[in-house]
C-alpha cells in the first residue's frame, strides 16, 4: 500500500519573490526553493509540491515493513495542465522499520516516490483539486488587490 500526501502551490500564482523579514527560518527556506523553482522550471505548467510524504507498506503488519519517506519539489504538467509531464523532487528517507533494507533498495525506492507522486497529481488534477487551488488564489490575490496588497497577519 502507498500513502501520499502533499501542500501545492502553482508557481503561476507567485506574485511576489520578496521575503519577509521577520519570517521563520522554515518559511524562509520555502521561499528561497519555491523562487529556485522558479528560476529552473518557470512559472507556467509548474507547481511547487512541498510537506510532501509518501509511506510504503510492504509487510501485513503494523510496524513492521514501512518506509516513508518526505519530498518536495516541482511538478511539470502538459501545456493543457492535465497531465504529469516531468517531477523534480528532492527525497529523503525519514522513517523505516525494514531490517532488511539496503542502500539499492532505498534508492529504487526513492525513484519509486518519484513514479508514485507523478501518478498521485495525475489524480490530484482529476479530483478537481488543482483547480480548486487556482481559483481560491485567483480570489485571494482580488481581494488582496482590493485592499492594496495588504490582507491581514495570517497570510
Amino acid at each position: 500500500m502507498v500513502q501520499i500526501s502533499f501542500e501545492c502551490i502553482p508557481l503561476r500564482t507567485v506574485g511576489r519573490f520578496d521575503i519577509p523579514l521577520d519570517a521563520s527560518p522554515a518559511f524562509q527556506q520555502r521561499c528561497e526553493r519555491i523562487k529556485q523553482a522558479i528560476e529552473t522550471h518557470g512559472q507556467h505548467n509548474s507547481y511547487f509540491l512541498h510537506d510532501g510524504s509518501c509511506e510504503f507498506r510492504l509487510t501485513n503488519h503494523d510496524t513492521l515493513g514501512l518506509l516513508r519517506f518526505a519530498f518536495a519539489g516541482t511538478v511539470l504538467t502538459d501545456t493543457a495542465d492535465l497531465k504529469t509531464r516531468q517531477v523534480d523532487l528532492e527525497i529523503a528517507l525519514v522513517g523505516e522499520s525494514c531490517d532488511w533494507l539496503t542502500r539499492d533498495v532505498a534508492t529504487w525506492f526513492e525513484e519509486t516516490v518519484r513514479r508514485a507522486v507523478a501518478c498521485e497529481f495525475d489524480h490530484y488534477i482529476a479530483a478537481g483539486d488543482l483547480t480548486k487551488t487556482k481559483e481560491r488564489i485567483a480570489a485571494l490575490q482580488r481581494e488582496s488587490e482590493a485592499a492594496g496588497g495588504f490582507l491581514g497577519m495570517d497570510l
